[in-house]
């Protein structure tokens, strides 16, 4: 099974900016700093102190638009850049070409912080972004024939199809466009962890822990979280059956807490790169037991879908970027800054400020928003003081890449 390979070499020193070297670099550093000027910015705009134009959108979808498809997108774009060429031993963007895709992603999330009054540009700069990065993944998927890594095309187009759907929206071509974009979005997102997460945390866990340990995969159980998946996704964005809901989320909290299981050791839990993206699986899988429960609990949607997007996509995607980084430029990913527990705990403290907290305390609502937002802004602000030097310089081994 074809999985990111980490290659440790002898340090010996580098100088240099290398930057646009490979697409995890510039996408990673690009989403921690966007996850946090886009915070603030949020939390500003959530509290009336800085106004901006958004039109024909709620100031929540614009938040949502932007995590969702500008920083989720980011780290999607810069994992699967550089996953890609791995799987297939064929060179991804790099250098200029790799310079003109990063910009249009930061052109449209610099006009998106400036309200809605710009929208067709940004829209058209946002769109050209997510087409140039399906593109630079399947060509060499495509050349190298290697037809099943084709899935993950499929999820990143139809997260494309997403953006599209959001800005016809927008645009009023197309009824409900936010929310079905908002959503799927979501989905989407998750079942892109659910995917690759399959594939690289077990590799990972093997490997990083201390004590000899070998997971056992069972073909069926994967095979049926992947059609009860496909299930609720389908249902939620097409059909809409409230009574199918709850059925097919609880059996995917089963099956893929099953899967979990037997993935566990004691041992991860004494290396930070491995239990935070143990635990962000299980945040993911708790999203399902309250996905499913939501009416009968009357959990309210908003809860739900913060827990996935904080506690999963946040907590793995930061974990997935602060473990690819060091591999990648050639440190010793057993040696990570001592620093890094701290943004992992910040985000989760994140996760449980905005979801859980308003449901024993609800009259501190506001509170409990401001007290998350502080988390994730700290904890994504400790991840770009780590890993901008990391992602800046050149391998300390000297190798590509």
């Amino acid at each position: 099974m074809a999985v990111v390979q980490i290659q440790m070499r002898q340090s010996t020193p580098v100088n240099g900016c290398a930057l646009f070297n490979l697409g995890f670099r510039p996408f990673f550093l690009g989403a921690g700093i966007f996850a946090v000027i886009s915070m603030i910015w949020w939390m500003l705009i959530y509290s009336a102190h800085r106004i901006v134009p958004i039109q024909s959108i709620t100031s929540a979808q614009w938040h949502a638009h932007e995590m969702l498809y500008g920083y989720g997108l980011a780290v999607v774009a810069g994992f699967l850049l550089t996953a890609v060429r791995n799987w297939t031993g064929v060179a991804t963007l790099h250098g200029k070409s790799l310079m003109a895709l990063f910009a249009l992603w930061v052109s449209a999330r610099v006009l998106f912080l400036f309200g809605t009054h710009l929208m067709a540009l940004a829209a058209m700069l946002d769109l050209l972004f997510g087409l140039g990065l399906v593109f630079a993944i399947s060509q060499p998927i495509v050349r190298a024939k290697q037809w099943p890594q084709l899935a993950v095309v499929a999820k990143v187009a139809l997260l494309w199809t997403g953006n599209l759907v959001f800005y016809l929206g927008y645009y009023d071509i197309l009824q409900d466009g936010m929310r079905y974009a908002i959503n799927g979005a979501v989905l989407l997102m998750v079942s892109l962890i659910l995917m690759i997460g399959r594939r690289v945390i077990p590799f990972f866990i093997e490997r990083g822990v201390q004590e000899k340990f070998v997971i056992k995969h069972h073909k069926w159980l994967d095979i049926s979280i992947l059609v009860m998946f496909l299930a609720l996704f389908l249902n939620e964005i097409f059909y809409r059956a409230a009574d199918l809901t709850p059925y097919l989320a609880c059996g995917l909290f089963l099956s893929n807490g099953y899967r979990l299981c037997q993935w566990h050791t004691r041992g991860l839990w004494r290396v930070p790169l491995l239990w935070s993206l143990y635990v962000s699986a299980w945040i993911i899988n708790l999203g399902f037991l309250l996905y499913g429960m939501q009416a009968l609990l009357a959990i309210p949607l908003v809860f739900v879908l913060h827990l996935f997007t904080i506690g999963g996509v946040g907590l793995m995607s930061v974990a997935m970027m602060a473990r690819v980084a060091l591999g990648h430029t050639g440190r010793d990913i057993r040696k990570p800054s001592p620093w890094l527990k701290l943004v992992f705990i910040a985000v989760i403290l994140s996760v449980l400020l905005r979801v859980f907290a308003p449901m024993f305390y609800m009259q501190w609502y506001v509170s409990w928003i401001f007290a998350s937002a502080l988390c994730w802004i700290f904890g994504f602000a400790v991840f770009v003081w780590i890993y901008t030097p990391i992602l800046w310089k050149p391998r300390v081994d000297g190798a590509p890449g």
